[in-house]
């Protein structure tokens, strides 16, 4: 399935290159033009700025709560009827300690808020949270993609195996414009890693 899209573009691996290769630029300029430091960190207000920069001049749902459920294998993201409430909720979680902002990273994973893109733009997302209350990032190139995946689709259940995969991958390099656009990579996300199934029904 195809997403429509602003570049008319109906081919499902060509969108996926134009994805890519845009939100990396949009991502680049969040970055240097310290967009992000304006945001506050930890809330859904944010995160929804963050997905629309990226996704903006793609898609005319960026930065707007999904209107459909999503689910990943026999996994079902948050409801759309019970949505609006898991995000208050998750504005509202502590992120005052290490555990305290991976638990909200996964509680904002379960929500999956938006319909695409929703993985690059909750690491940044994350990596906001991390810098202003712990001054420091995750070091995306430290995270094997394969073991973070998985412990992504496991964390619902049982958060200890990401909450140190990603501990050991924090770096107090927190300006770092390399480190920072590693955790940009769609492959980072479950675009092409597990096959959604949407339906419409509210």
């Amino acid at each position: 399935m195809v997403f429509e899209n602003k570049l008319g573009i109906t081919e499902s691996s060509e969108l996926a290159r134009e994805e890519e290769r845009i939100s990396k630029k949009k991502a680049l300029e969040l970055f240097e033009k310290g967009i992000l430091d304006s945001l506050e960190a930890g809330k859904f207000s944010s995160l929804a700025k963050i997905h629309k920069y990226l996704f903006g001049d793609i898609y005319d749902f960026a930065g707007e709560i999904r209107n459909v459920n999503l689910a990943k294998s026999n996994f079902r993201f948050a409801p759309v009827m019970y949505l609006k409430h898991a995000l208050e909720h998750i504005d509202n979680m502590p992120q005052s300690t290490y555990e305290e902002i991976i638990e909200k990273y996964v509680e904002m994973n379960v929500a999956h808020p938006f319909r695409e893109g929703n993985g690059r733009s909750t690491r940044i997302w994350l990596d906001l949270i991390l810098k202003k209350e712990l001054a420091k990032v995750v070091d995306w190139s430290k995270v094997d993609k394969e073991d973070y995946l998985l412990a992504m689709e496991r964390s619902p259940v049982k958060d200890v195996e990401i909450k140190e995969l990603l501990k050991q991958a924090l770096t107090s390099e927190i300006n770092n414009r390399e480190v920072y656009m590693k955790g940009i990579d769609a492959s980072y996300g479950y675009e092409g890693y597990f096959i959604y199934k949407i339906n419409d029904l509210k």
